[in-house]
């Protein structure tokens, strides 16, 4: 095991309308896909798509969408650890004019206690918040341990504030800050106050607010991605996080600055398609985006 994402699984529908029926009416999309989905999960599908596969701590139920995820998991070398749950979880996407409705059926009644790993190898453990005991157990583990641990902050969750204690990087979303009445300065002296030795809120195409290991502010401008190119604005942070963590884990002694970098590439990748699988980039494609944009390595 390399590195442990932890979080739940959905399947998403997204499609493309120019309008939602209403009554008794019938539309056709003009387009669709089908992917994985969920933040944490998504995240490890990016890094497996780059290089690395991690292992997935996630909700899996006994139905033809639980199969059909270990199926997808499969084909990336990604290895489920499944909490069993009775029925999948769906999210469906409507993306539209940079941003995206959604509508999630979840089903998180666990119907068992997670399972115990062992973390021999490990080096990164990724949480979205989601299984609050299975986030701290792992949490605090990887701490005593040395393991970096990684947090996306999409929103606000029954643990969050105690999850932090054991969180090296946390990147949140501004939707966390909207819910605790934080502006994004604010919330990143709240990450400093918890202990966060790298801490950062997303700001869609504002780009990155962060602070580095001495505390200092920064500010990482958006990628200019042509607004007739964005197509799909949902697992854009997914993308992100997992891009950062492979970074991470393929070369420690970078800045974060140079991982945070990296993962805006890939994320301006993602906004260019359709779907949580089609918008997963190569190193390649990451490497064209960057060349696009002038960015440094």
């Amino acid at each position: 095991m390399q590195a442990l994402f932890i979080g739940q699984t959905y399947i998403d529908v997204t499609f493309l309308t120019d309008r939602m029926p209403t009554g008794d009416e019938k539309h056709v999309a003009s387009a669709y896909a089908i992917s994985f989905g969920g933040n944490a999960v998504t995240a490890a599908f990016c890094c497996a798509k780059l290089g690395i596969a991690p292992d997935v701590l996630a909700t899996v139920a006994d139905d033809w969408l639980g199969r059909m995820f270990l199926d997808m998991a499969s084909k990336y070398g990604i290895a489920v650890h499944a909490r069993k749950v009775r029925t999948s979880s769906l999210s469906f996407i409507m993306p539209n004019d940079g941003k995206r409705a959604i509508v999630r059926c979840r089903d998180d009644d666990y119907l068992h206690s997670f399972p115990i790993l062992h973390l021999s190898g490990c080096r990164a453990l990724h949480l979205d918040g989601h299984q609050p005991d299975a986030a701290i157990h792992y949490a605090k583990l990887c701490r005593e341990a040395g393991i970096l641990t990684s947090l996306d902050g999409g929103g606000l969750r029954s643990n969050t504030h105690e999850l932090l204690d054991f969180i090296d990087v946390a990147i949140v979303a501004e939707r966390l800050c909207q819910q605790m009445r934080y502006e994004p300065a604010a919330m990143l002296d709240y990450l400093k106050s918890r202990g966060c030795r790298i801490g950062g809120v997303t700001l869609g195409e504002r780009g990155l607010i962060w602070y580095d290991e001495t505390g200092a502010v920064r500010m990482l401008p958006a990628l200019a991605v042509p607004f007739a190119r964005v197509l799909d604005t949902s697992g854009a942070g997914d993308v992100f996080h997992g891009a950062y963590v492979y970074s991470y884990l393929t070369n420690p002694a970078k800045s974060w600055e140079q991982h945070f970098r990296f993962a805006q590439a890939a994320a301006a990748y993602k906004i260019q398609h359709l779907g949580n699988e089609a918008g997963l980039p190569t190193l390649a494609e990451i490497a064209a985006v960057k060349h696009e944009f002038g960015m440094q390595s």
